[in-house]
């Protein structure tokens, strides 16, 4: 018996060899996947690899377990385990160039189609397992992340094995049924990915670097995350609506945009009157996303040039605040053209820097108002958002009841 000491205290280890068809008869004891691990990643020719390395005697490395009641999980060493188990179940053969052992052929041979005197050396064949015992989650989670060091493992897959609330948190919102919707597959951790950058997102509560770093930071300052917070809630209520948005498999939902399209709904759950207003949003991303594509057939030089912009900060440095910012701004200016009547939550007067951009922009920057000139083209430091109906006698602070007005003019329909 053998003691490992961690920082949460030590780890009593046992290490005894076990005959590979020990743990295939007893492998519904044996947990390849627990909630740490990462998916089956391994290809074809790298579990063919490791099966003529057994036959052939050479060693391969000590697998991890954890003794938990009378099952066992397995904390490293499922890419290897499952490799064997599946030549087992005759799920693949051996390469069609593998090496005669000694007199034997092997090539393309199947687990059933071994000769006797090769099987019988790969049924017997040790492997090294090295039993943790009495070890809580914790220590078994840092063993995981030591162990897999200078592995393949993607940043996501690591995080996922952090201990802590927010780690629970992510995994939590991965079971939202939002993300049925979504038009990607949860390759490789890609859903608790986007689950984390929404996450960070609403903590800062502003577009922000969603880079690797940046999560790997958040899980470690927010280890005892309160997931009934205010936060949490939050990004709860973003899901929801997103949800009934989009109800059904939607494959305009991507990679790139699925975060921006989180970080606009939260924006206008907090400042815009936008509950039941799902459907509308649905429609209006749903055609955005339709016309961008077209679009994108054109020449460059015959494209809309914000769409070209669009897709290069949706190809490149995706996770930066400024591109993540330039999206979000985008998309509020793209929203509002499309759907101007969307209320703020309040009586306030002026207008929103969202909704300025979207009447700019309507507008041509052509002043409206015409008291004082014929129609100026204003530049952006230099006009102002004016009430075609005014504030003070009911109008409403929303796009279609905004106009471009030049200084003088807004002046001089003051004093009117």
């Amino acid at each position: 018996m053998n003691s490992t000491f961690n920082q949460g205290g030590s780890v009593e280890t046992n290490k005894r060899p076990w005959p590979i068809t020990s743990t295939y008869s007893r492998r519904d004891k044996i947990d390849t996947n627990p909630d740490f691990q990462r998916p089956a990643v391994w290809t074809r020719a790298q579990k063919q690899l490791l099966i003529d390395t057994i036959i052939r005697g050479y060693d391969i490395p000590k697998l991890y377990w954890r003794k938990n009641g009378i099952k066992y999980e397995v904390v490293d060493g499922q890419q290897r385990l499952r490799a064997i188990w599946e030549f087992i179940e005759g799920k693949f053969g051996l390469p069609k160039n593998a090496d005669l052992v000694g007199k034997y052929e092997i090539a393309s041979m199947k687990y059933h189609e071994l000769p006797d005197e090769i099987l019988t050396e790969f049924e017997t064949y040790p492997l090294d397992i090295v039993v943790l015992q009495e070890a809580d989650e914790e220590e078994v989670r840092e063993m995981f992340l030591r162990l897999q060091n200078g592995t393949t493992l993607k940043a996501q897959e690591k995080r996922n094995a952090m201990p802590g609330n927010m780690r629970n948190f992510v995994k939590s919102l991965v079971e939202h049924p939002f993300f049925l919707s979504i038009g990607f597959k949860n390759s490789r951790y890609a859903f608790d990915h986007v689950a984390a950058q929404m996450t960070l997102i609403e903590i800062e509560g502003t577009p922000c670097n969603i880079k690797d770093s940046n999560l790997n930071s958040m899980y470690e300052k927010h280890k005892k995350f309160d997931i009934n917070g205010a936060i949490a809630k939050k990004t709860q209520r973003v899901l929801n609506f997103l949800k009934r948005a989009f109800p059904d498999k939607t494959p305009e939902l991507h990679r790139y945009n699925v975060v921006s399209l989180y970080a606009l709904v939260s924006h206008l759950l907090e400042s815009y009157a936008v509950s039941d207003r799902y459907s509308e949003i649905s429609k209006w991303f749903i055609n955005f996303e339709t016309w961008r594509r077209e679009e994108l057939k054109h020449p460059q030089d015959q494209c809309d040039a914000e769409v070209v912009i669009y897709h290069e900060k949706t190809s490149h440095s995706t996770d930066a605040s400024d591109s993540i910012s330039w999206r979000h701004q985008y998309l509020m200016r793209k929203l509002f053209e499309s759907i101007p009547n969307i209320e703020l939550k309040d009586s306030q007067r002026s207008f929103t820097n969202e909704q300025k951009l979207a009447i700019f922009r309507r507008d041509d920057s052509l002043c409206q108002v015409k008291i004082k000139c014929k129609g100026l083209k204003c530049n952006w430091d230099n006009w102002e958002a004016d009430h075609k109906i005014s504030w003070s006698n009911g109008g409403k602070t929303i796009v279609e009841n905004g106009q471009v007005s030049c200084i003088e003019c807004n002046r001089a329909k003051g004093k009117n």
